[in-house]
């Protein structure tokens, strides 16, 4: 056994550091077990005063194994030529593997560092601890330098935009407002790199690499990344600094991944995002989620909240602190300043994306696009002008709450990855159903979710809808098999009561099969994730058409007015 678990190379910014880091996950096994003497001249040897490392096992040698790691790092930094360190370390959900993290100037010589960590870590129960401190020292002192951090300091104005969900809605959003003001656009999103409204390059770049490519471009004048919680916790952020930040909100997605367990670690995560934010920019925070909110202890910008409720105290507290703040009065999109009355600028049912002001998700995520595009610099008429052209179609915000006709049958799209995801697509779909109709959903999940979560998805799905069936996504099983997700699924609708759900082998198939059941004024609801452009060809050849915005205003009107 090895005491090195892994060693990464963090390019930029981080859950640990303002700047590059190297993150070590490392077993502490020999040490948890190590007998109280030689955990005793562990201590002395690399400098830890006054030890008490408590019992072998025990809740105190793990307290003890965490302070002593971080000593041994900054003392084999030290004698390796090191003479000042910063150290941040960890426990995990596993009481025998603990996170280190310091930051790095040479690549080589960072990545030999932590090699040799490991390696005293396995020396403990064998060979002479007080030599092998001293000879990990020699190796680092010995090692080539290599290469510096390729982190990015940006030439362009950067809008970066974080959350769990509403990330690539708000950055979409906000791209499309700096074309409308006649800048050269690049963003990067999980769907690809763009520049100037074409996607230039497909994939996921929603971690450093899409920031590094698009500020490459030498003609990009605003930058719009969209960071997810992966590229941070994998790569770091691509870039020393944004001018602008937004998060969406924080709930619980991805956990039990990279040593992510909770919702709080997660808003750890998301919060890096801010927390880089120049001193003379805005963070833009979603006053109405209180650990999104909480980040406006860490920052150093100025707070921008954004809430639908004009009394959130949220709002009252950071006009308060001299902050900005954007809500919604009397159905007005409005932005607050302190001491100045509220300016209206567009009221929600003009705004395409609010689906006739019915999502309650894209009402956050417009209010979220105004606080950033006005913090970044555009002007008050243009950002009235990209929200009323910014449509929830498939050319503008493809798979994205897309609505689609197909005869007297309404169909919608969404990726709806997450628990909340999945409720607000539901929320959508009552919203356009006649009294007496049916909500069909094709539910889907992603294999890397936990246990509990698709469980929790299958049971949503069963208590919201009509008739569930399972769609599945063969690219993105991401190591279980399609049994076991379906056993998954249908063990949460169980819950409430609905056995036999039927599953499909793709989301085409689903899409055709609840489709070829629905009935006039039924409502067709596809978690989409794998087969997007599939199923918008389907719905076309089979006499499909995309909602206009006065199509859909008139079906939530018409769906209300019958309630």
């Amino acid at each position: 056994m090895t005491s090195l678990v892994e060693l990464r190379v963090l390019e930029g910014p981080n859950l640990y550091f303002p700047r590059a880091a190297i993150k070590l996950t490392l077993d502490v096994s020999g040490l948890a077990a190590a007998s109280d003497a030689t955990a005793l001249r562990f201590a002395t040897r690399i400098g830890l005063k006054n030890a008490r490392p408590g019992s072998p096992e025990s809740g105190f040698r793990q307290r003890f194994a965490l302070r002593a790691v971080a000593r041994l790092v900054r003392a084999v930094a030290g004698e390796g030529g090191t003479p000042r360190l910063a150290v941040r370390v960890r426990p995990t959900s596993d009481q025998h593997q603990i996170v280190v993290a310091f930051p790095w100037a040479h690549r080589e010589r960072a990545q030999e560092m932590g090699r040799a960590i490991g390696d005293v870590l396995d020396s403990l129960l064998s060979t002479d601890i007080e030599a092998a401190v001293g000879l990990a020292a020699e190796r680092v002192a010995a090692a080539e330098h290599g290469d510096k951090p390729h982190t990015i300091t940006p030439k362009v104005p950067v809008v970066a935009v974080t959350g769990t969900n509403g990330k690539t809605t708000t950055s979409r959003m906000i791209a499309h407002i700096g074309r409308a003001d006649g800048r050269l656009v690049g963003w990067s999103n999980t769907d690809g790199i763009y520049i100037d409204g074409e996607m230039v390059e497909s994939g996921d770049y929603s971690g450093p690499s899409g920031a590094g490519r698009v500020l490459a471009h030498p003609q990009v004048q605003l930058a719009v990344t969209e960071t997810a919680r992966g590229g941070i916790l994998l790569k770091g952020i691509g870039v020393t600094h944004n001018d602008v930040s937004v998060v969406t909100n924080v709930s619980a997605d991805h956990l039990g991944q990279q040593g992510i367990d909770t919702v709080d670690q997660l808003a750890e995560v998301k919060a890096v995002v801010p927390r880089i934010t120049r001193k003379s920019g805005w963070a833009v925070l979603n006053g109405d989620d209180p650990r999104v909110y909480d980040m406006r202890n860490v920052i150093k910008a100025k707070p921008w909240v954004f809430s639908r409720d004009a009394d959130s105290p949220a709002i009252r507290e950071t006009l308060n602190a001299g902050g900005r703040a954007t809500t919604v009065i009397d159905g007005w999109v409005s932005v607050l300043t302190p001491k100045s009355d509220p300016d209206p600028m567009i009221e929600l049912v003009d705004v395409p994306m609010t689906l006739a002001g019915l999502s309650r998700f894209n009402v956050e995520n417009t209010l979220a696009a105004v606080s950033a595009s006005l913090a970044i610099g555009i002007s008050r008429d243009v950002v009235i002008e990209g929200l009323r052209t910014f449509l929830p179609d498939a050319e503008h915000n493809p798979g994205r709450m897309n609505f689609f006709s197909m005869g007297e049958v309404s169909v919608v799209m969404d990726l709806a990855h997450n628990e909340a995801g999945l409720e607000a697509l539901m929320e959508i779909m009552n919203g356009v159903r006649r009294p007496g109709a049916r909500l069909l959903l094709g539910l889907g999940v992603v294999g890397d979710r936990t246990d509990d979560l698709i469980e929790k998805l299958g049971e949503i799905a069963a208590r919201d809808s009509d008739v569930v069936a399972i769609g599945h996504k063969e690219h993105y099983l991401r190591g279980r098999t399609t049994e076991e997700l379906e056993e998954l699924m249908r063990a949460g609708a169980e819950r409430v009561g609905v056995t036999g759900v039927p599953a499909y082998p793709t989301e085409v198939a689903v899409l055709a099969a609840l489709v070829g059941q629905a009935l006039p004024g039924d409502v067709v609801g596809l978690m989409c994730h794998a087969e997007r452009q599939e199923c918008y060809d389907w719905i076309a050849e089979h006499g499909g058409v995309p909602d206009a915005p006065e199509t859909l205003a008139a079906k939530v009107r018409a769906a209300a007015e019958q309630a």
